[in-house]
């Protein structure tokens, strides 16, 4: 257990104007078909912990470890100045594995945020999921499926049906999944065990998802993606963590669309 807290200690790495995330020294190195192939039969609570053991035993391919740059400009109306930042997202969606052999998976938001907090990360909000589509320079056509949604293997195939698109390109990746995101939506709703959703941008930039809380926490399936974004934020040259920026009435706009943006995290 004390190794476990050792490599929680994160920080970035500058990288060519990207960051570079430091994750736990690879105890493990299952590939991502083997992954899928003992998750077959998993439900949620058994595929969560498989994926989170990996994740701690830094089972995560270098590719992801490199984030990618998003900026972002708002017009303070109170100030009259324009505001600009910098914030730092992972190229793909929450993968397992190695970088010749790795596959996404699916999981629930409470899981994510542990993962999240781990690394030193957060949930984008809907706003940032749109720009981090304008921002991509990967943008494939969302691909529906429509039996057997919430299975392993069907998580599995809509992987591979991904990988057959994207055809080796690499970069900034967006349109593949609908995101799990931090939204007011979640404290609002009548319930505080749901899961928000919102993405899956088609070609014309107009999301297939918008904001949707119907979901209980624990359902997830096939479409369903974690995007990790590094908990500092760069604002007008001075870095902020993002409870700060949220909780500024001007700064908030930079990561929210809404009049009223309260910092929000799964439990």
């Amino acid at each position: 257990m004390r190794l476990f807290f050792v490599w929680m200690i994160v920080g970035l790495i500058s990288c060519r104007g990207s960051k570079t995330i430091l994750v736990p020294e690879r105890k493990s190195e299952l590939g991502g078909t083997a992954f899928y192939q003992k998750a077959f039969g998993m439900q949620w609570a058994q595929r969560d912990s498989f994926v989170l053991q990996e994740v701690f035993a830094g089972n995560i391919p270098e590719f992801l470890k490199k984030f990618h740059p998003v900026k972002v400009v708002v017009f303070d109306s109170i100030t009259k100045k324009i505001i600009r930042a910098t914030y730092f997202v992972s190229p793909d969606y929450l993968s397992v594995g190695t970088n010749k052999d790795w596959v996404r998976v699916n999981i629930t938001p409470l899981a994510a945020q542990k993962i999240a907090d781990s690394l030193q990360c957060f949930l984008p909000t809907p706003k940032m999921v749109d720009d981090i589509y304008k921002a991509a320079n990967v943008k494939l056509i969302p691909v529906p499926m429509y039996a057997l949604r919430d299975s392993t293997p069907t998580m599995w195939q809509h992987h591979l049906i991904i990988e057959g698109q994207r055809k080796g390109r690499k970069g900034l990746i967006a349109g593949i999944k609908k995101d799990v995101v931090i939204t007011d939506k979640l404290l609002q709703h009548p319930r505080q065990d749901r899961v928000a959703i919102y993405g899956w941008h088609q070609l014309n930039g107009q999301p297939i998802q918008p904001v949707y809380t119907g979901h209980i926490y624990w359902y997830v399936d096939y479409s369903q993606g974690i995007r990790l974004v590094y908990r500092k934020i760069k604002v007008n040259g001075k870095w902020m963590d993002y409870t700060e920026v949220l909780k500024d009435s001007s700064l908030q706009k930079l990561l929210c669309s809404n009049a009223i943006c309260n910092y929000f995290r799964y439990p």
